[in-house]
């Protein structure tokens, strides 16, 4: 049985950054060897691979894709982008597995869609382990992390990292092999 402490925040947002930044330090020292970590401006990106860059572990930073937020617009700073790079850390910026050609749809003719649902369901858990699991995918669907290894992804609900898991990597194209392994740490409202 392993038996590991399990962080709870009061609320989401980014006070909660530094936190999960300790458990992934904590996850390098243990012997994980994939992460993956979501950042909208690559504020939390840097953050993390500053943190890890250099101490023999796979690291991944995915953004949102560009013309996420509108037409042509990249949220990601460019001087993040080149930070996180130097350190010979992957930015992947793609479009979100939940989101972009559905949403469009569903908006166009006012209903729903499977992928919707799937991302209003992982919500249940929290937004940051919706956007847990869509990185992991997305991070394997680019070839940056193996199918079948397990992955600790840190994720947040609009700006920073609130949560904190490990999954079982899968392609998005075999979404129900992604496994949810354990919450290290999440908001609890």
């Amino acid at each position: 049985m392993i038996k590991r402490e399990v962080w709870y925040f009061d609320k989401t947002g980014p006070e909660n950054t530094d936190a999960c930044l300790e458990i992934l330090a904590r996850a390098q020292v243990e012997g994980f060897k994939y992460f993956v970590v979501a950042s909208t401006t690559g504020d939390t990106g840097v953050k993390a691979a500053r943190l890890l860059a250099g101490k023999n572990i796979n690291l991944v930073i995915v953004g949102h894709s560009v013309g996420f937020k509108g037409p042509n617009i990249d949220e990601f700073k460019e001087d993040n982008y080149r930070r996180i790079w130097t350190l010979g850390v992957p930015v992947y910026k793609g479009t979100i597995l939940t989101h972009s050609l559905e949403t469009s749809l569903a908006e166009q003719f006012k209903g729903s869609a499977p992928t919707l649902l799937i991302a209003n369901t992982l919500r249940r858990l929290g937004q940051g382990m919706k956007v847990c699991c869509e990185i992991v995918m997305e991070a394997v669907d680019a070839g940056l992390i193996p199918e079948g290894v397990e992955v600790v992804a840190m994720a947040g609900t609009a700006w920073g990292a609130d949560t904190v898991a490990v999954l079982r990597s899968a392609a998005s194209k075999r979404f129900l092999d992604l496994t949810v392994l354990e919450i290290w740490a999440k908001p609890r409202g």
